[in-house]
């Protein structure tokens, strides 16, 4: 039964033909599907770049903040003194 389906599908060339476009439709459509997901990949690595590229800001604002704070309470009167702060 199958066999027979299969041999009356390659004997037509109407279905040959019909086939052989759909088979380049579907090799389009999932080539197009491929790259949307890997659009969609790219904007997630993109984000989390960004986010990434801000905590690093952050951190890096943190540590000079330290370095710039007094060592003791010494500095820390002379610098009110100053108005230094």
């Amino acid at each position: 039964m199958i066999a027979s389906t299969l041999g009356g599908i390659a004997a037509n060339p109407w279905a040959r033909a019909a086939l052989r476009y759909g088979a380049i439709a579907l090799a389009i459509l999932l080539f197009l599907l491929s790259i949307r997901r890997s659009g969609e990949r790219s904007g997630r690595l993109a984000e989390r770049l960004e986010t990434w590229e801000t905590s690093n800001e952050i951190q890096r604002r943190m540590l000079e903040a330290a370095a710039r704070r007094p060592r003791n309470r010494d500095e820390l009167v002379d610098r009110l003194r100053g108005g230094g702060f």
